[in-house]
């Protein structure tokens, strides 16, 4: 990449994660380590750790609301990826500002943490229509694709329906993450379009308690890509990659699911395509 090139402006609309290994903080982290220009419009606080989530306050959808037109008036954004929401007001008010946002949205639909704390309550899930109706595309892993679809249960062989039937219905690209599937020996990512085309992404999976923030990276660095205008799937070729790598390179730190090693992934950024000046 050029030194004088700019680099692809993320805003990332996310809870933040008081030890650092997960929502905003993974997200600037990620951006930062794929050389892109984060910001942010934090939706809620939350006192975390590797053990689970001991607190959480929701700031006021009017302030998170506040946060992004600081961000898009001023310095503008290339892409955007939300994750924790905080309240279904925040949902909506979101879904209504961004509906005329140029650029790709990338939304990570938290409902619970790796630890298995609750993020996210039936009145907010009920408000991610909203948001799925405008992104370009929403990464649930299993638990989460199996509420939005409204099944019991999805076997693996079942992903892909689910994820098209999801596409379908709110007009959007679909990556269902195979992190809670249970092939023991793959992980298996599935994405599914409106138009009912189908692909899969696979990679080996890593025998380790350190996922905290997996989804969240994913997420943010899918977000940097598309804002190096990197063409989807290719974006989440290199974003599963840096994902990987990230845990990898896990320090191991805390005595739950610990946090990712983004420090140690020195993966970079695209040299062929550039985000808009």
């Amino acid at each position: 990449m050029s030194e004088t090139a700019s680099p692809p402006r993320i805003l990332s609309i996310a809870g933040s994660d008081s030890s650092g290994g997960a929502g905003i903080q993974a997200d600037i982290k990620t951006v930062t380590m794929l050389g892109g220009y984060a910001m942010t419009a934090i939706t809620a606080i939350t006192a975390q750790n590797t053990r689970g989530v001991q607190g959480v306050e929701a700031l006021s959808p009017e302030f998170v609301l506040d946060q992004v037109e600081s961000c898009l008036s001023d310095i503008g954004a290339d892409a955007i990826k939300i994750g924790m929401l905080g309240s279904p007001d925040t949902a909506r008010l979101l879904a209504e500002r961004l509906d005329t946002f140029a650029g790709p949205i990338v939304f990570d639909p938290v409902m619970v943490a790796t630890s298995g704390s609750v993020l996210a309550d039936e009145e907010t899930i009920a408000g991610f229509a909203a948001l799925m109706q405008i992104a370009t595309i929403v990464t649930p892993n299993k638990p989460e694709l199996e509420i939005l679809t409204g099944r019991d249960e999805i076997a693996d062989e079942d992903m892909f329906d689910a994820a098209r039937v999801l596409a379908e219905r709110h007009g959007v690209q679909v990556l269902a993450k195979g992190g809670h599937a249970g092939d023991e020996t793959q992980v298996v990512d599935r994405i599914a379009t409106p138009s009912g085309k189908l692909a899969s992404f696979a990679h080996s999976r890593i025998e380790t308690r350190h996922t905290h923030g997996t989804g969240c990276t994913l997420s943010a660095a899918l977000a940097t890509l598309l804002g190096y205008r990197q063409p989807l799937t290719h974006a989440i070729r290199l974003a599963r990659g840096f994902t990987h790598a990230a845990i990898m390179h896990a320090p191991e730190f805390g005595e739950g699911a610990g946090p990712l090693g983004h420090q140690a992934v020195r993966n970079p950024a695209p040299s062929d395509q550039q985000p808009n000046s």
